[in-house]
């Protein structure tokens, strides 16, 4: 499927289909392995003056302790007239710089999905290039900020935790494709067996979208893809151990082509993060085209191309829709109506795309207004 992994036999436990991935020898001179931090709130300064913080518990205020300097989180917040009081009780977080950076000669650190789901959010984040007249002064002076978006654990979608720990690891694996109801969900490969191994755990507390969250609520049960061998023809036991590769074979070649064929759009754009040692790490984005999968990811890829290292999110589909308005908004100078008549609709009727796409604060509010009414007249 891949350059430098194999696709073999899947293993399926209720709606989740794990579809291993093996290599014929690893990835040399690469090694992953899991570094663990007991603090449970995390921030990374993106170099910028910026801070990009992976999870905010409610009612969580990021401080600095009086005493020894060391950031912290307090519990909770309060309005006082004077700061006379004792600080509430607070926990102690863990301050990394960027989301990937050298830790040493031959050590790169990073945050698994944060580096492709930071391209994501910050596709067109600094908004509108020209001041047009619809936009508003905040869209012109913030952008997109801030933009959020939501995710589950893996550990959240049903069937996932339990697959992960009865399915078998085969040898050589080095990856796994997963699928919830027959929706490929993630796309999950390292350099060597041994980092698959210890890392295999950690997919319970990857991200994942809401419609591979609903697909493991309802239960959707993975469809009966094997093919049986005609016994008629089975004359001896080199006749079976042919007919089981063939149909191996013929397994990988419809699961690579069909059911991960879109786990790459090549139409999409990719960017390179950090080099090192004749490694590149990069993260890529879709072309964000409506009403099929698109996929964002990182990857780690030698100099011959191989890929060493692999990890995906599926986008839902209202995020795909998103990632689309802003990449037509672009492409057309951030121009309502060059943007409109590119897609077959009038600005009222891209206005209100925009406001259900959750982008109607970028827009005036008299101008938003008067789309509406103009909207509410045609109906």
């Amino acid at each position: 499927m891949m350059l430098g992994l194999e696709t073999r036999s899947a293993q399926v436990w209720g709606s989740v289909r794990l579809v291993p991935l093996v290599r014929d020898e690893p990835v040399p001179h690469l090694r992953l392995h899991r570094k663990v931090h007991g603090e449970p709130v995390s921030i990374v300064d993106t170099g910028d003056g910026a801070v990009y913080v992976s999870f905010v518990p409610h009612a969580f205020v990021a401080t600095w302790s009086d005493g020894d300097q060391t950031p912290a989180a307090s519990y909770g917040t309060r309005l006082l007239e004077r700061d006379t009081e004792a600080a509430p009780p607070r926990m102690f977080i863990r301050f990394t710089r960027r989301m990937a950076r050298k830790a040493g000669r031959d050590r790169l650190r990073f945050l698994p999905l944060h580096l492709a789901v930071e391209g994501y959010l910050a596709l067109h984040f600094g908004g509108p290039e020209i001041a047009w007249e619809e936009w508003s002064r905040r869209a012109v002076a913030h952008g997109l900020s801030p933009r959020c978006e939501e995710t589950y654990l893996g550990q959240d979608v049903r069937g996932i935790e339990d697959a992960l720990r009865i399915f078998e690891i085969h040898p050589g694996q080095c990856g796994v494709l997963v699928y919830v109801g027959d929706t490929l969900a993630c796309a999950f490969a390292v350099p060597h067996p041994d980092d698959y191994r210890a890392l295999h755990p950690t997919l319970v507390e990857d991200l994942f979208g809401e419609l591979i969250y609903l697909h493991g609520l309802l239960g959707m049960p993975a469809g009966d893809l094997s093919t049986p061998i005609d016994d008629t023809e089975i004359t001896s036991l080199d006749d079976l151990r042919l007919a089981a590769e063939l149909r191996q074979a013929e397994w990988a070649e419809f699961h690579d082509e069909v059911m991960a064929g879109r786990l790459f759009d090549p139409d999409g754009s990719r960017q390179v993060v950090q080099h090192l040692h004749g490694f590149e790490l990069a993260r890529f984005l879709p072309s964000f085209a409506l009403r099929r999968e698109n996929h964002i990811g990182e990857t780690i890829t030698g100099e011959d191309g191989r890929i060493a290292y692999l990890k995906t999110f599926r986008l839902s589909e209202a995020q795909v829709r998103r990632g689309y308005l802003l990449k037509r908004l672009a492409e057309h100078d951030w121009r309502l109506s060059a943007t409109a008549a590119a897609l077959g609709a009038d600005k009222a009727g891209l206005a209100l795309r925009l406001e259900r796409a959750g982008f109607g604060y970028l827009l005036r509010q008299d101008v938003l207004d008067h789309y509406r009414a103009q909207a509410r007249k045609v109906t």
